[in-house]
């Protein structure tokens, strides 16, 4: 079946409230477009689960500029001021996870795993409110499972039923939130026909995704 759709058909699944995982590392890898699109409709009170927030003016940073954001979960938010003032006047809730820790979580909501066990954050202040187990004498934090509402990923080369390709860097988170999420929408750099693709070069496989936003779009 041909996902290829518009960015105007996939406006409808945009709602006040939802929590949005965003593939990108400081917007390498990060769908553009639809950011644009998210922008533009304005909708508010959402939770996104990402990397980073990156830039005040590129990717996941627009959204916290654009006063769309109630809560971020990512590895750091260094790069953008705004996230930063926002958390410290209390205007915006920000959950610091470390970075391996963050994407273990993602890919445990994926696979349907309780918990991830990570000795990361053992008596720091990571630890506040989790659940801590020791195994043949080692301590772990329990660190429970992330899935979210939509996933929005970048993808390099993409067909037209969704089988995914990703060049360089741009591999980052995407792959593992394309398993995490209700609703996954690829943005291609370019899409071409089924059977094009060299099957060994695919990562995220076709039954993942549900729209794919192309270059036309």
């Amino acid at each position: 079946m041909n996902k290829v759709v518009s960015l105007e058909q996939v406006r409808p699944l945009l709602k006040d409230g939802m929590s949005i995982m965003i593939g990108g590392f400081l917007a390498c890898g990060t769908p553009e477009k639809i950011i644009d699109l998210l922008v533009e409709t304005n909708i508010k009170n959402l939770t996104i689960i990402a990397n980073d927030t990156s830039y005040v003016d590129r990717g996941i940073g627009r959204l916290v500029v654009n006063g769309q954001v109630k809560k971020v979960i990512a590895s750091h938010i260094g790069t953008n001021a705004e996230t930063g003032r926002l958390m410290t006047e209390g205007k915006m809730e920000v959950e610091l996870s470390p970075q391996g820790t963050l994407i273990e979580r993602i890919r445990a909501g994926g696979a349907g795993l309780g918990g991830v066990l990570t000795p990361t954050g053992v008596d720091t202040m990571v630890e506040e409110g989790k659940q801590k187990l020791t195994i043949e004498g080692k301590e772990y934090l329990l660190e429970l499972p992330i899935k979210a509402d939509l996933a929005l990923v970048y993808a390099s080369v993409v067909d037209e039923i969704g089988n995914a390709v990703y060049y360089g860097t741009t591999r980052n988170f995407n792959p593992i939130i394309a398993t995490a999420a209700e609703i996954v929408i690829v943005e291609a750099g370019k899409i071409v026909k089924v059977g094009e693709l060299d099957p060994n070069n695919v990562v995220t496989p076709s039954v993942l995704v549900d729209y794919i936003i192309g270059e036309a779009n």
